[in-house]
C-alpha cells in the first residue's frame, strides 16, 4: 500500500474529515488530497510527524510507508546500517 493510501484509510476509519484533517496539519486541503492520492511524494518530515501524531499510529511506521528513514536515525546513518546488516546476518544463520 502507498503512503497516502495508508494515511487515507487511517484517516477515513477515524471519521476524520480531508478539510479537518488538513486544518489540524495546518496545510491546505487541496495539497493532502494529492498525497492521498498519491500524485504529490510524501510530505516534509515534520508533516509526517503530526499526522502520525494525529492518527494514532507509530511515526515509524509512517515514515517506512513514505520509503525514508525517521530524522533522528537519518543522523546515525553508520549505525542504522551495522544494525540492519548484523540483524540480516542473524537472520540467515
Amino acid at each position: 500500500m502507498s503512503f497516502g493510501s495508508v494515511i487515507r484509510e487511517r484517516r477515513t476509519a477515524l471519521g476524520i474529515g480531508l478539510n479537518d484533517f488538513a486544518e489540524r496539519l495546518e496545510i491546505s486541503a487541496a495539497y493532502w488530497s494529492r498525497i492521498e492520492r498519491d500524485q504529490e511524494n510524501p510530505p516534509r518530515d515534520e508533516l509526517i510527524e503530526r499526522a502520525a501524531a494525529i492518527l494514532g499510529v507509530r511515526m515509524d511506521d509512517l515514515f517506512v510507508e513514505a520509503q525514508r528513514l525517521p530524522p533522528d536515525m537519518r543522523k546515525d546513518m553508520a549505525k542504522v546500517v551495522q544494525a540492519y546488516r548484523r540483524l540480516r546476518f542473524v537472520g540467515k544463520g
